[in-house]
């Protein structure tokens, strides 16, 4: 009877360590709960590195030559560690400018991405405008560059004896847009021309009734 009242001490050494199962079923929740909590305040928290900021960004669907209204333009947040050199960061600091190629909706806009006005004001004179162009012989697309001068004659129409017409002289090529890579997309080129104001107006206007190709001087 008096060993079973006092059992060895191995036995009893034993029962010590032995883990409590409820103490340990309790800890392990709280643990676990802790560490929801952790993860729920680090995923709602910002990453410091990560820092945003406001960016100019096409609106919708933008065509080359177009000069950019507020309706083109916007501001979003962009996260800074992703934004190219050049970008511009209020709306009214491309308002006005000439979208040198086509933009898609949601694209940052740089600073090389349009034509101010003082580029086009050097090579046409401080009135000029910029007059996309879609050439008949898109051919001519590779032999010219940016500074290039260029007369714009109108093509005759087909199945007449009319001849083609000089419709402006003296433009200055400002931009020539790159070949289409994707495969089956067509040949949308353009060759954007800077001329004075009353000059491009008729150019504009002859593009709209006839298809035009280039002379080079």
């Amino acid at each position: 009877m008096a060993e079973s009242l006092n059992p060895r001490l191995p036995s009893r050494i034993r029962q010590l360590l032995r883990p409590d199962f409820t103490r340990t079923m309790f800890a392990r929740r709280v643990t676990a709960g802790g560490l929801v909590i952790l993860a729920g305040v680090a995923a709602l928290r910002p990453d410091p590195g990560d820092r945003r900021a406001d960016v100019v960004v096409a609106a919708h669907d933008l065509s080359p030559g177009l000069a950019l209204t507020d309706a083109d333009i916007k501001l979003e947040k962009r996260s800074a560690t992703t934004l190219p050199d050049g970008i511009q960061t209020t709306v009214d600091a491309l308002v006005g400018t000439t979208l040198a190629g086509p933009a898609r909706r949601g694209e940052v806009l740089t600073d090389v991405r349009v034509l101010g006005s003082r580029l086009t004001g050097l090579a046409a004179g401080p009135d000029a405008r910029v007059v996309p162009l879609h050439l008949a012989d898109a051919a001519v697309l590779d032999l010219i560059r940016p500074g290039d001068v260029v007369d714009v004659m109108g093509a005759a129409d087909a199945g007449t004896d009319a001849k083609p017409t000089l419709v402006a002289s003296d433009a200055i090529v400002v931009l020539v847009s790159a070949k289409q890579k994707a495969a089956g997309t067509g040949d949308d080129r353009v060759v954007l021309v800077a001329l004075p104001a009353a000059a491009a107006h008729s150019l504009a206007a002859a593009t709209l009734v006839q298809t035009v190709t280039l002379t080079i001087h």
